[in-house]
């Protein structure tokens, strides 16, 4: 197996489905919040490189990214099952205060 390749054998990214055939998993409003944390938390440094494992901080970008989830945040207020809303709340105030910790640090 290589390394691209999940612990189900499809390539990263990817997932099987009912009829064992490799696709993208289905995109929710949760995937979408969580892709953009990851998106932060690789900007910040706490998660490395997929290839080299090297990890960069760039707090320009994960700046831009956080600001994005706080305007999704303010954008959907009312129109988000209490699920939804709880993780996006969660996710955008865990990474305000990694944010100012990352910038104490750099």
């Amino acid at each position: 197996m290589s390394k691209q390749d999940n612990k189900c054998g499809c390539p990263d990214g990817r997932i099987r489905d009912s009829e064992g055939k490799c696709v993208m998993p289905k995109v929710t409003f949760s995937s979408f919040v969580l892709s953009l944390n990851t998106s932060a938390l690789y900007h910040l440094g706490d998660i490395g490189d997929p290839l080299t494992g090297r990890k960069n901080v760039d707090l320009e970008l994960a700046k831009n990214a956080i600001d994005t989830l706080a305007l999704l945040q303010k954008k959907t207020k009312g129109n988000l099952s209490s699920d939804e809303g709880e993780l996006l709340t969660r996710v955008v105030y865990e990474l305000k205060m990694r944010f100012v910790q990352t910038c104490k640090e750099h």
